[in-house]
């Protein structure tokens, strides 16, 4: 049987993240109301509060970063629009990777095993040019491998293997990743 005010009571953050949380939601309407262009002002919020972020990584003013010292960003990635980086846990994008629009990223979920159903944050690593596309669903602890490509809608529970495609519920592989120039 679940233990529900157990869990209340536990201790979920320390006090220096709940003031920092406290201070990035008063932040939230600089980084949400900035305009589209100003990728380099969205860049410099997220430094402000922590965030590892490369050179020319472009976030959006819709994306939701919920933690943003959990992210690591390498150059050139981009967090599309309405995407959402749950990142209770370290969130960390190799360079050129892409998060498409309305992506989910989940570095945060509960022990249901234990009855107090405590708060786990296992970190998620996305490699190099791999591509989150719209919709997509990235669960706790996953790696996704250099090149991957996550397809539209599809929900990865399990790591990525590099370069390979992955599609549907629960993702599975469908063929390999071939660049052609």
């Amino acid at each position: 049987m679940l233990d529900i005010e157990q869990n209340r009571r536990a201790r979920k953050y320390s006090s220096g993240e709940i003031i920092r949380r406290v201070l990035w939601a008063f932040a939230q309407p600089l980084f949400r109301f900035s305009p589209r262009p100003c990728f380099g002002w969205r860049r410099f919020l997220l430094r402000c509060f922590g965030a590892k972020i490369g050179r020319n990584v472009h976030v959006y003013p819709s994306a939701t970063i919920y933690f943003p010292w959990n992210l690591d960003a390498g150059d050139e990635s981009a967090i599309g629009e309405h995407a959402f980086i749950y990142n209770l846990g370290r969130v960390t994008l190799g360079a050129r990777v892409t998060i498409s629009h309305r992506a989910h990223v989940c570095a945060g979920t509960h022990d249901h095993t234990k009855a107090d159903f405590p708060l786990l944050r296992p970190p998620i690593t996305i490699g190099s040019e791999a591509w989150i596309c719209a919709d997509a669903f990235v669960g706790p602890g996953v790696t996704i491998g250099e090149g991957a490509i996550v397809g539209a809608r599809a929900v990865a529970m399990k790591d990525v293997r590099p370069w390979s495609i992955v599609i549907g519920n629960p993702a599975r592989e469908t063929k390999k990743r071939e660049i052609t120039q």
